[in-house]
């Protein structure tokens, strides 16, 4: 499998009903072996995130099989998730916060996850991109320091949830993925 045999197709939020089975269908398999408690509450995060009218999701597909996906949507200005954590808000402080990640085992290193990446945010109209990582996965942490996040601090958005690092980047790093000051 390579990265140039997956077609991204780009959906929005009155696509929901119609990509919703294969978003989930995909978590289930790249959760397969490694399912826990708060994953399997994902069905309500694709509603929760899907529900937002400025929702963006790319998917990945290798002929109709799909591979991948990435979605999103706009923060809530004065709810960013990297607020909490910088003295001060850049000037232009316009957020997409970026929910979702995920890649099915065999196309896992093959350069599917960063087109998947590249395509959501490509043309947002967004000053910044912000994302929570696992740090039990410090690879993933990695991989998005390479695209040019930052690490701002640590969030827990739910008891049950992980301790998750806050990472942010301007979006003028693009495809370039290089790293940037945020503030």
């Amino acid at each position: 499998m390579t990265t140039a045999t997956v077609d991204l197709r780009h959906y929005g939020h009155d696509d929901l009903p119609k990509i919703r089975q294969t978003l989930l269908d995909v978590h289930a398999d790249a959760y397969a072996d490694d399912m826990t408690e708060f994953d399997e509450r994902f069905p309500w995060f694709v509603d929760h995130w899907g529900s937002h009218p400025g929702f963006a999701c790319v998917i990945g597909y290798e002929g109709e099989e799909p591979v991948g996906f990435a979605y999103g949507a706009p923060a809530t200005p004065g709810r960013e998730w990297w607020r909490e954590h910088l003295q001060d808000a850049p000037a232009d402080d316009s957020t997409f916060s970026f929910s979702e990640l995920m890649v099915r085992h065999a196309w896992r290193k093959t350069g599917t996850a960063d087109r998947l990446h590249t395509a959501l945010l490509a043309n947002r109209p967004e000053a910044l991109a912000v994302l929570l990582v696992d740090p039990d996965h410090p690879k993933v942490q990695a991989l998005y320091e390479q695209w040019g996040y930052q690490k701002v601090g640590n969030r827990q958005p739910f008891p049950d949830s992980p301790n998750f690092a806050v990472m942010l980047r301007p979006m003028s790093t693009g495809a370039s993925h290089q790293n940037g000051d945020i503030a």
